[in-house]
């Protein structure tokens, strides 16, 4: 028959397999217990660290979060957990073997206890740089996707999602600073003809061309261009007046029309080109998107019926000119 073991026997041997690292401390902050997990990334053996303090061992955490939750369980006993985000890696703790390496990303807790009417803490230590590098992965992934769901699959430049997005926020931004704000709907001329008499193949060629070349000319960090459907593009210029956007929304034509790409024999142009309808923010009438694109949508068609190839800007803001 075994002899039978005494929990107190096994105590040391138990601290050492928990994966994680434990570290106690006395009243006056000095080191009592440091287990096997702690040495192996530390690089410091429990017998070099028992009885020094811990700021001693670790300088650097001097005046930093740990050492004010050791000051909290010690002096007031409260516990503490310590956010990731702002110290990830307060140790200096690598992998075990590793001198040189990353410091590994950790969790840390201050827990403050009470033994023969002296009071200690307790400072568990974990390893978390797998769950940064996963929660880092799949906010890349999110990100992938937001930015692939905002992309037009064909043409490589905003969607409409994204285009709603924008112009939502720019719009709201308008109207709280009175900035000026102007919209292009832009439609490519005879783009039926093209497609029937090139094909698909080539009508996809077409689009991808006019909307490089449209992006080319948005350069500012707020400017938007976006597929709007089909064959319609639209462009968000932010900070811009109806007479600097009608300026541009002429540049951009021509440069489509220096593209030079052959149209079909039924088009009303020998090479592709641009009707553009051209529409400002206004706090009184064009405050929303719906109201802003209608505008715009409606410049669009009047310079479809003036014999496209050409700009036009919203009716109603010449009139009130």
């Amino acid at each position: 028959m075994s002899a039978t073991i005494s929990p107190t026997s096994l105590l040391p041997r138990t601290l050492d397999l928990v994966n994680c690292g434990l570290v106690v401390l006395d009243s006056a902050q000095r080191i009592v217990l440091w287990n096997r997990w702690m040495a192996a990334r530390s690089g410091y053996a429990a017998t070099r660290v028992h009885g020094r303090s811990l700021f001693e061992v670790f300088p650097e955490l001097r005046g930093a979060r740990v050492e004010k939750a050791v000051l909290a369980a010690l002096g007031a006993g409260v516990a503490a957990n310590l956010p990731q985000g702002q110290a990830p890696a307060p140790f200096p703790l690598r992998e075990a073997g590793s001198f040189d390496g990353a410091r590994i990303e950790q969790a840390v807790s201050v827990t403050p206890f009470t033994e023969d009417g002296e009071r200690y803490c307790l400072i568990e230590v974990r390893d978390v740089s797998g769950t940064v590098d996963r929660e880092r992965q799949l906010r890349e992934h999110a990100e992938t996707l937001r930015a692939r769901s905002y992309g037009d699959g064909l043409t490589g430049i905003a969607n409409r999602r994204y285009f709603d997005v924008a112009l939502d926020r720019e719009l709201r931004r308008a109207g709280r600073t009175g900035s000026p704000l102007s919209l292009l709907m832009m439609d490519i001329d005879s783009f039926k003809a093209y497609n029937d008499h090139f094909g698909h193949q080539q009508g996809d060629a077409c689009l991808t061309a006019v909307a490089q070349a449209l992006a080319a000319m948005l350069k500012r960090p707020a400017d938007v261009a976006a597929r709007y459907g089909g064959e319609e593009f639209a462009a968000i210029l932010p900070d811009t007046t109806l007479e600097q956007a009608c300026a541009h929304a002429n540049a951009i034509r021509a440069q489509v029309a220096a593209l030079a790409l052959e149209q079909a024999p039924a088009a009303v142009w020998p090479v592709m080109t641009l009707s553009i309808g051209v529409a400002s923010f206004d706090k009184a009438r064009l405050s929303d998107a719906a109201a802003l694109i209608a505008a715009a949508d409606r410049a669009l068609y009047a310079a479809k019926r003036g014999g496209r190839d050409r700009v036009v800007a919203d009716g109603a803001a010449i009139a009130a000119a």
